[in-house]
């Protein structure tokens, strides 16, 4: 059995490769119950983990592109 890594130490691509997977095999519709339960959550953590990089991402562009029209860096504070 393979060890999954915490949603949070994962990046975004990542993210999103793993719950392409967990989609395709929930798709094809032969897991029993509790492990299609079981990938339903994993997917449900990594959802939220790639909204919220996503989320991230964009305030950094905001932060980047809204100082008096000009383009400046400020320090980042991520909401996690």
């Amino acid at each position: 059995m393979t060890t999954r890594k915490k949603a949070e130490s994962l990046t975004f691509e990542q993210s999103m490769l793993e719950l392409e997977a967990l989609v395709t095999k929930m798709e094809q519709g032969d897991l029993p119950l509790e492990d299609a339960l079981q990938n339903f959550e994993r997917g449900i953590v990594l959802a939220r983990h790639s909204q919220q990089k996503l989320k991230d991402a964009e305030q950094k562009v905001q932060i980047l592109t809204t100082k008096n029209g000009q383009q400046t860096l400020d320090v980042f504070e991520p909401d996690n």
